[in-house]
């Protein structure tokens, strides 16, 4: 029975001995992955919230489309698509501010869709959003003002909100020749 105890009591010392130590990481000045994880989500989400002083231009944001493509007048070249803001209604305004990105029906003002974990970044005529799945690339193609949209990432898609590839102010609107529905009864 001696020599069981003594074996059995090796056996524990040997056992004991070759489990691993939990290191102290706050001596070494590691993170661990839990703390990794959650410090660069910390730091994603801080960015995402960093916001640029944006171009007043960019608050009321009306969907046009390219209608004469030879034009040399911008106002001519550019208006209102007519079926998505007369017929279809299927068409969205984009409404931009420093915390928010608001995607609207054109015939429906409560039909909305917002986004507001974004990060911003401006270059020349250039308005860059970043969301996780997605990025924005407004770019001020003309002075009157007209805008091009480019989405990267992943298809957006949302329910009556077609997204256009062109855009102007609200104010500018009216500067064009095809700016409104007309005598269209739809």
């Amino acid at each position: 029975m001696k020599n069981v105890m003594i074996n059995f009591s090796v056996m524990l010392a040997l056992l004991t001995s070759c489990s691993p130590v939990p290191e102290k990481n706050a001596d070494k000045g590691v993170v661990p992955d839990a703390q990794a994880d959650t410090v660069s989500r910390s730091l994603s989400e801080k960015s995402m919230r960093t916001k640029i002083k944006l171009p007043n231009d960019l608050s009321a944001l009306i969907p046009i489309d390219l209608l004469d493509s030879i034009s040399t007048n911008v106002h001519e070249k550019y208006g209102i698509e007519f079926s998505g803001n007369c017929y279809a209604c299927d068409l969205a305004r984009l409404s931009m501010t420093e915390n928010k990105m608001i995607w609207t029906n054109v015939c429906d003002e409560k039909d909305t869709f917002e986004i507001d974990a974004f990060s911003t970044a401006i270059e020349e005529n250039k308005t860059i959003f970043k969301t996780a799945e997605h990025t924005y690339i407004l770019t001020k193609i003309d002075p009157a003002p007209v805008y091009e949209l480019v989405i990267g990432g992943q298809k957006l898609a949302l329910k009556n909100k077609r997204i256009a590839r062109y855009f102007t102010t609200k104010e500018a609107l009216p500067l064009f020749k095809e700016h409104d529905c007309g005598d269209f009864d739809g």
